[in-house]
């Protein structure tokens, strides 16, 4: 195929101004072509005179591989070239894949993906999340929100569709994928769903209202092919050290396993104790900590668009600072036009995240502004690998207490002065659950504080009015990533055969596509693996 980059539009162009381009550009005249949109971006660079940036790939009509790849020669640009396409396939097999009983612990975007790609490959998983099915969910997480009253297996981090479907569902990832991985996750949100520009969307996104819906549909997809999957259903408990493998459900059902797929997520806490307590190689990860911050949307449209006369998108923006003392400072899922939520899942403590529905129409902007910390920051909690955990529990803890089970909540200006922040400026908390007056350096160690008074100054001279005196700090931002890692080999194997962690959680992903992409890797190491033993006779 034909690849054009670099076709520069009005951003009120039509679909025919587009076709245009692309035939002046290939210097067509009468021949025919189709062609695919592959990326789309603003460029504000020249504010307020914005253009839509174009990737295409593009097919001319009855003209073989060989030809095109001439006639790409003969132009001689270098925004045009010819490249292979690149689908994504997954390993086919003509072995019967019945016999396998594949479980796998986590409907998150890993459990899903994995089940899913496991289903259409022939085989019948088994899937088994803690938390309610998303529809039931989300009527929980909702009464939360309103009256505080939680429950702690089904919540913001816990339920169908993982943490994930209550954000902003952000499906930008910047890990290396020559396989077509990436594409393929977003073509499979698509055919449940989801908008069709998030496959050329320079950042694509869902919102959470859709994002239920897309994950209800990949459920029944799964059950449709044969699988099975299971609410309410907790593992507590493993047995891997007699012949017969099994996993405990609700501590009263027994469910044998050939093999085990743990897409557990980044806040099954209890469940990494349980797999530490059973000898499961772990290790402590970095991961950072911090605060989410809001500013009013139509702040950053100014900075991003200027003045201009198109109805554009709600603008996004991304920040990173290194401050003195050597910690990286950065903005982290940010949320146009969205809410900080309450995201807890544990009694006494309390934690925040950002979330947008898919119109992104609420009227600040909020991120996270993170500190990276080491497993040197932490290892005075003790406890191995899950010294991590004990040192989010320790920020969550005091968070909740600080906010009296609120969300405490803080401008910028009294954050700097260490003052308890008892009024608000111009802008005001736009949240899902209450927010309490407080003094969020009570909760977070004083060296981050610092680091984040640092960053948040050398923000605002990338994007003027970062530091604004009423810009409002809420926190605690403690669950960017799973602060632990489940060890597993080039097969992607944990230290107990068959057994295979992933996604997040297992510290193998850091977002939605990501989580998804390596549920698709498991499920393929799953696939050869179950292949060759057949055909070894095992």
């Amino acid at each position: 195929m034909i690849r054009i980059t670099q076709l520069k539009l009005n951003p009120d162009h039509s679909e025919k101004d587009l076709r245009e381009q692309i035939r002046k550009k290939l210097k067509l005249n009468r021949q025919s072509f189709s062609y695919e949109i592959e990326k789309q971006s603003v460029d504000g660079r020249k504010k307020p005179y914005l253009k839509f940036i174009y990737t295409v790939a593009v097919r001319i009509a009855d003209y073989s591989e060989e030809q095109q790849q001439a006639y790409v020669q003969r132009i001689n640009d270098n925004n045009i070239m010819y490249t292979k396409e690149n689908r994504y396939q997954f390993p086919k097999a003509d072995k019967d894949r019945l016999s396998e009983k594949i479980v796998i612990i986590g409907t998150g975007p890993a459990g899903l993906f994995c089940g899913l790609m496991l289903a259409r490959a022939g085989f019948r998983p088994l899937l088994f999340e803690r938390g309610s099915d998303v529809v039931r969910r989300s009527e929980k997480v909702q009464k939360f929100w309103e009256s505080g009253i939680l429950d702690t297996e089904c919540n913001v981090q816990f339920g169908e569709g993982g943490a994930g479907t209550f954000s902003d569902g952000k499906l930008n990832t910047q890990i290396k994928d020559p396989a077509g991985r990436i594409r393929h996750v977003l073509e499979i949100f698509v055919e449940f769903g989801a908008p069709k520009e998030i496959l050329y969307a320079a950042k694509p996104h869902i919102g959470t209202d859709i994002l239920t819906k897309v994950v209800f549909q990949m459920r029944e997809e799964i059950c449709r092919l044969g699988g099975s999957v299971f609410f309410d259903s907790k593992m507590t408990d493993i047995c891997i050290k007699t012949k017969e493998a099994s996993v405990l459900i609700n501590d009263s059902q027994k469910v044998c396993f050939d093999r085990l797929v743990l897409a557990l997520g980044h806040s099954a806490r209890d469940t990494f104790e349980l797999l530490y307590a059973k000898g499961f190689l772990m290790e402590p990860k970095s991961f950072a900590v911090g605060v989410r911050v809001e500013h009013p949307q139509e702040m950053i449209d100014d900075y991003a668009y200027g003045e201009n006369i198109y109805e554009l998108p709600p603008a996004s923006y991304k920040v990173t600072y290194k401050a003195k003392e050597g910690r990286g400072v950065y903005s982290f899922c940010m949320c146009p036009g969205g809410y900080v939520v309450n995201a807890s899942s544990e009694e006494g403590r309390l934690c925040v995240n950002g979330m947008s529905y898919s119109k992104r129409d609420a009227k600040n902007a909020n991120s996270a502004v993170v500190v990276t910390v080491t497993p040197d920051d932490y290892k005075q909690f003790g406890q191995g690998a899950l010294s991590g955990i004990a040192f989010q529990r320790d920020l969550e803890e005091k968070a909740f207490r600080e906010g009296n089970g609120n969300i405490p909540c803080q401008t910028y200006e009294s954050f700097k002065e260490n003052k308890k922040g008892v009024s608000f400026g111009e802008i005001l908390p736009c949240t899902k659950g209450a927010v309490a007056p407080a003094n969020l350096r009570n909760i977070l160690p004083e060296e981050l504080c610092g680091s984040i008074i640092e960053g948040m100054e050398g923000f605002a001279r990338q994007l003027p009015g970062f530091n604004k005196k009423d810009a409002l700090l809420l926190g605690v931002e403690s669950r960017t990533s799973s602060p632990v890692r489940i060890v597993r080999d080039e097969r992607l194997v944990s230290n107990f055969d068959r057994i295979y962690p992933c996604g997040e959680g297992a510290g193998y992903a850091g977002g939605i596509t990501s989580a998804a992409i390596d549920g698709i890797r498991v499920a393929e190491a799953i696939a050869a693996d179950a292949d060759e033993q057949t055909e070894k006779g095992v």
